[in-house]
């Protein structure tokens, strides 16, 4: 008796879970460029030109809930990709920053004229310094408008739940 109990459990475990959930995929000209699943964040503009940030809590019958509000996928007019390495461009510019100070101070200290402060090499290491983090700190982050060469797809792998 047991055993057939616990043979009966096993053949009841994929009526009871869940393995898989629904994916949006975003695509450039056909091929893909991101995919999106429940518990990844998006931040997103709709056609009616408010954006929208936070984890997708569920997708269901081409519907994206976020924050407890529902869109339909079609709704979604961009979907903007957020900056990866943010931190290394400010630390460029403090470290460049950093340099042209400490290059001041000495130069005070050991009571240089001005233009005796900086060589030629450190107005290179300084500016490369602060221009490359301002260059890193803008770049990184881009909007992805949909409709153009980007397109939104709903794949719905999930039995229907509800």
């Amino acid at each position: 008796m047991p055993r057939k109990l616990l043979i009966l459990f096993f053949y009841c475990i994929p009526f009871l879970s869940q393995a898989q959930n629904d994916v949006l995929i975003l695509q450039k000209r056909g091929m893909h460029v991101k995919a999106f699943t429940v518990g990844d964040q998006l931040t997103f503009k709709t056609v009616y030109g408010q954006w929208f940030s936070g984890t997708i809590d569920d997708l269901h019958h081409d519907t994206v809930y976020i924050n407890n509000l529902a869109f339909s996928y079609k709704e979604i007019a961009a979907i903007r990709k957020l900056k990866g390495g943010s931190s290394l461009g400010p630390l460029m510019m403090i470290a460049g920053g950093g340099f042209m100070v400490i290059g001041a101070v000495n130069g005070l200290l050991r009571s240089d004229p001005p233009k005796d402060w900086y060589t030629t090499s450190g107005y290179i290491i300084g500016g490369a310094l602060l221009v490359g983090g301002f260059v890193l700190s803008k770049m990184g982050g881009r909007d992805y408008n949909l409709g153009g060469r980007f397109k939104l797809q709903y794949l719905q792998i999930s039995k229907d739940r509800r």
